[in-house]
């Protein structure tokens, strides 16, 4: 939980759906909105739907995989907006396919856009929270991040590795003051017609936001969202 007044979110991996839904659900709260994702012309209209409803946000390039570009946007963000106090990482990557067939290159892309650019988001946002002693850093998991599924083991192997990775900055961070939380999202995003068997983005958003405002003497860590219907 932030202290004081909210400052500004960075959020690493924005789209129309989850990370859309996050960007509008912090503004509303106050927060001035950084989003960032590879291509930026996709951004506009999240930055546009923002500022007409009376928040701050601005788009910026990133890959996540690179260290100069997530350095270059934690920079640029507090610079443009001020100070954060949130860092969402919400980017991923896959390949679906049989083992034997899975190249290397298919393998690495998948591991460095789930795992790799948590870990440099997540180093970024420590050292300007940790001295601190508050704030938030929030990682998007999914399904996979707890079973393996044939066909997808570019996929599993990154976001077991980012749980690991958000396990091991919790047990480090938290006693410092900075609130951890990865998030299992268990089952497909979006808003069905007239049924209710996918997690709807604004939904999951606002979780993410009730996890950050959690007062420090009951934070979670894991959190699992899921459809009511789903089975598991």
């Amino acid at each position: 939980m932030s202290n004081g007044n909210p400052g500004t979110c960075i959020i690493v991996g924005v789209g129309p759906g989850l990370g859309a839904s996050l960007a509008r659900r912090f503004a509303s709260a106050g927060h001035k909105v950084a989003v960032a994702a590879r291509n930026v012309d996709k951004l506009a209209s999240i930055v546009g739907d923002i500022t007409g409803a009376g928040g701050t946000a601005k788009a910026y390039a990133c890959d996540t995989t690179s260290e100069a570009d997530v350095a270059a946007l934690f920079e640029a963000a507090e610079a443009d907006l001020g100070a954060m106090d949130v860092s969402i990482y919400n980017a991923s990557g896959r390949a679906r396919g049989p083992i034997a067939d899975t190249t290397l290159a298919e393998f690495t892309d998948a591991w460095e856009r789930c795992c790799l650019g948590g870990f440099l988001v997540g180093r970024e946002a420590a050292r300007r929270l940790g001295p601190k002693g508050a704030g938030s850093i929030l990682l998007t998991g999914a399904t996979a991040s707890m079973k393996g599924f044939p066909h997808s083991a570019t996929f599993a192997a990154g976001k077991f590795a980012l749980r690991g990775l958000a396990e091991s900055m919790a047990r480090e961070l938290q006693p410092m003051g900075v609130h951890v939380a990865h998030f299992n999202i268990d089952g497909g995003i979006g808003v069905d017609e007239g049924g209710e068997a996918r997690l709807r983005p604004d939904a999951i958003a606002e979780t993410y936001y009730q996890t950050h405002m959690q007062h420090r003497s009951a934070w979670s860590h894991s959190v699992e969202v899921r459809p009511w219907v789903e089975n598991f």
